[in-house]
């Protein structure tokens, strides 16, 4: 794993660089970003309706090909919309 993955790993999507808790909240619920520039972020997904969570996202990024671009991250079927330690799937 290299620096800037080491950095993002846990953190939540939109967190400041410098914020000292950049982690998860226990009381809400989040999903991992995997196979894409900002991998290992998590997505504080919170409060969404099952249909946009099943839409998928496209999120404003510096770490792409293309710096100001989009990385669009869309959920596997099948997989859990949350991470260890948050609230299970929502109904």
């Amino acid at each position: 794993m290299n620096g800037d993955e080491q950095l993002l790993n846990g953190r939540v999507y939109g967190a400041e660089h410098d914020d000292p808790n950049p982690g998860p909240l226990p009381d809400r619920t989040y999903a991992e970003l995997v196979n894409g520039p900002l991998d290992g972020l998590l997505l504080d997904i919170h409060g969404w309706r099952t249909d946009e969570v099943d839409d998928g996202v496209a999120l404003t990024t510096e770490l792409s090909r293309w710096p100001g671009g989009r990385a669009l991250y869309a959920p596997r079927p099948g997989e859990p919309r949350t991470t260890p330690g948050t609230p299970g799937p929502r109904q």
